[in-house]
């Protein structure tokens, strides 16, 4: 792939991923006239569809395009290989249709499961450029081509640019939000705090002078007492 290429390939991809939600692995939807043609140029479909999307790739197709490749009877049976080789997607019919009807009811008109649509039908490539968001693939010759975005994803991406700048909401809806309440400090629950005891006040200790005070006393009583049974033994003595 030439280098201009691949950059343009790899910008339309990342607006993809940047404005639809595009992410790899790569979901490729492939129709049952791309398998016949990938097979009849003896191409490496799945390595081609790597290069060309430059990252990881999940290829799937629906049980309709399947069944519409065995319908070609056995000279189609690599195309009916290669096919099978893909992971198979769900399309909910429970009688086939043709492929091209298929394929377009599992895109949707939204794209919502982000499918890249890899065919070679122009009746189907053109209804798909009214899908926005919808990355087309398709062999011309011998090499894969992405194509460039259509108009439909163009104003798709356009518009989400603009919400985004925009912001949430205008300042009308702004105005009209209800301010919020300042709440206060909050409050202990009464009930979980512990009710405070009564502090008991220590009894006051006995001060040293009245102790001294006290012993003093005892002394002077002694030392009186005894003085006085002296003076008595004196008296006796002298009569």
């Amino acid at each position: 792939m030439r280098q201009k290429r691949a950059k343009l390939y790899k910008k339309c991809m990342a607006m993809h991923c940047l404005s639809f939600g595009f992410r790899q692995p790569y979901q490729v939807l492939v129709d049952s006239e791309i398998c016949l043609t990938a097979t009849a140029l003896g191409m490496d479909f799945v390595k081609q569809l790597a290069i060309t999307l430059q990252g990881e790739v999940k290829p799937m197709i629906t049980q309709c395009c399947i069944v519409e490749l065995y319908k070609m009877g056995p000279s189609k049976q690599p195309a009916v290989d290669l096919a099978k080789s893909f992971e198979r997607r769900k399309c909910n019919h429970k009688e086939a249709i043709e492929g091209v009807d298929c394929v377009k009811s599992v895109v949707g008109e939204t794209n919502k499961h982000r499918y890249v649509v890899a065919t070679q039908v122009k009746d189907l490539r053109y209804w798909l450029r009214k899908v926005p968001g919808v990355p087309i693939l398709l062999l011309d010759r011998s090499v894969m081509v992405l194509e460039a975005a259509s108009e439909a994803t163009l104003r798709a991406k356009k518009l989400v640019e603009e919400k985004s700048m925009s912001g949430p909401g205008t300042s009308a809806e702004k105005e009209e939000v209800p301010k919020k309440k300042i709440r206060g400090l909050k409050q202990p629950n009464p009930l979980s705090m512990k009710k405070k005891k009564p502090r008991q006040e220590p009894p006051p200790p006995k001060k040293k002078a009245d102790a001294e005070t006290g012993q003093k006393r005892k002394r002077e009583e002694t030392t009186t007492t005894t003085t006085e049974g002296v003076d008595r033994k004196r008296r006796k003595a002298g009569e």
